[in-house]
């Protein structure tokens, strides 16, 4: 999109709204509703065109992985075939471990042009995801870089809080 410019203020409020914690009740939307000055027919309305003009792709539950028995994570970098790296890169999208999958240009001595954020039990069951996901696509060259501690997560905020 690039341009806010295409978002009314109504739409921007609505964003901002859905970004944080969606409260748990049994009418969520009408209390961001009441928050944002509209009724909730015209919220819900509103955030499902945000959802079909392709603005908003999805939204829904952030699970805090290492509370959920998923204490190993590794981000993986591949070199893959720039001839091939569209079809590599949907085929590792589609593993349930992966959450993030990137095309990145390579650097200076660094030739890795795809990335995965793998997740996993353990560092065992991360390695054993890599080695079937390298041998399932013939990806010998590629680099794991595990997790060691948390620094800061947050999701990325596009508007400020109304």
């Amino acid at each position: 999109m690039g341009n806010d410019q295409m978002l009314t203020e109504l739409e921007k409020q609505i964003i901002a709204a859905i970004q944080g914690d969606i409260p748990i009740c049994k009418h969520p939307y009408k209390k961001l509703a009441e928050k944002t000055g509209v009724s909730e027919k015209r919220f819900i309305e509103t955030l499902s065109d945000l959802c079909s003009r392709g603005i908003i792709r999805r939204f829904g539950a952030t699970i805090r992985h290492q509370q959920s028995g998923f204490n190993a994570n590794a981000m993986v970098a591949w070199n893959v075939d720039e001839a091939h790296i569209n079809t590599v890169g949907e085929k590792l999208a589609s593993f349930k471990q992966i959450t993030h999958c990137y095309r990145r240009n390579p650097h200076n001595g660094w030739p890795y042009n795809l990335y995965t954020m793998i997740h996993g039990k353990d560092e065992k069951a991360c390695r054993e995801t890599v080695d079937k996901i390298s041998k399932n696509n013939f990806i010998n060259n590629y680099t794991i870089l595990f997790s060691r501690r948390e620094l800061k997560k947050t999701s990325m905020c596009y508007f400020p809080d109304f």
